[in-house]
């Protein structure tokens, strides 16, 4: 007989999402760029050497790739969220550049309280030391059920999320990437750590519904692996979690003779981590290919690098 008792969360208290406040709102979210400004010549301007010629590298290779048809799957940390990366992401999924994402289990969370309210990103802090951090109703509530709903349906949890932000229709289901990819038929895979994100503690968090639907969402990011053949594979922001997952799926499809050998690979970050920068940049290019790391805040580098890619696609570059 075991000398604990596991806590109960019946008498978890909870409050509005509205109530709360949230560091981030759409306000302060970027802007797509818009082709007939002065990009080009910017980026002509940048010195060919380290960051300021791989970052035009970068962007030629995406280019490429979306010219082709080829594969560009983003990997992403919940922080491109939180920083206001939402339009641009879907701005570039709009365009058939950006044909996968790949997000943590803080992803849809942080996506859809931005669905919901038009703003996300508590004040830990300040939460933590009476227990609300992490209680708002509604974010515990939505995601649990769509997840629950979802391993009922035998979809993935991307997908389940995707489902239900269309099916309630929040007011701010625009600047949603899940619900933007439901609608754009482009896949969303979710990879959790139990025990890492607030959903896992609300009163109605199903271990075996987030373990099967985010299972699925693995096998079905090893498919857009596979089709990774002289495509792009960006990191943004993931220290740990898709960087892992990335290098488990990569070799899952080479053992099975689907892997691709030739692609690049890119790390963003604000600064260099040893998972993404072996388990993205390093390893998976070993065989083919090229891996490259750009260093900086994402809201700064990643707008450029979209900008650049834009640039290249709609002024023939």
């Amino acid at each position: 007989m075991t000398k604990y008792n596991p806590i109960s969360l019946e008498w978890i208290k909870t409050y509005p999402l509205k109530e709360r406040a949230s560091k981030v709102s759409i306000d302060d979210f970027g802007k797509p760029w818009v082709p007939g400004g002065y990009m080009r010549d910017w980026l002509i301007s940048l010195p060919r050497i380290l960051a300021g010629d791989e970052i035009v590298q970068v962007a030629d290779r995406i280019v490429a790739a979306a010219r082709s048809g080829k594969m560009v799957l983003l990997g992403m940390g919940a922080h491109a969220v939180k920083v206001g990366l939402s339009p641009i992401i879907i701005d570039l999924m709009k365009r058939g550049v950006i044909k996968g994402v790949a997000m943590n289990g803080a992803g849809i969370i942080h996506d859809s309280e931005t669905a919901m309210v038009g703003k996300t990103s508590e004040d830990v802090s300040a939460g933590l030391g009476d227990g609300t951090f992490g209680m708002a109703e509604e974010t515990g509530r939505f995601l649990n059920e769509a997840i629950i709903e979802g391993a009922r349906r035998e979809q993935g949890m991307g997908m389940a999320v995707g489902a239900m932000l269309k099916r309630e229709d929040f007011p701010y289901n625009r600047f949603s990437i899940l619900a933007r990819a439901f609608d754009m038929e482009i896949p969303v895979t979710v990879h959790v750590a139990m025990g890492t994100d607030i959903i896992h503690f609300h009163p109605n968090a199903d271990g075996a519904a987030i373990g099967r639907t985010s299972h699925l969402d693995f096998r079905i990011f090893a498919d857009l692996v596979s089709r990774l053949e002289d495509g792009v594979f960006i990191n943004l922001g993931s220290a740990v979690i898709i960087p892992e997952v990335f290098l488990k799926a990569l070799t899952l499809v080479r053992n099975i003779g689907k892997g691709p050998g030739r692609f690049t690979a890119v790390n963003m970050d604000f600064m260099k981590g040893y998972r993404p920068m072996t388990n993205v940049v390093h390893r998976p290019t070993l065989d083919g290919g090229k891996g490259y790391s750009l260093t900086g805040h994402h809201e700064i580098m990643f707008p450029l690098l979209a900008a650049a890619v834009i640039e290249g696609l709609e002024g023939g570059g």
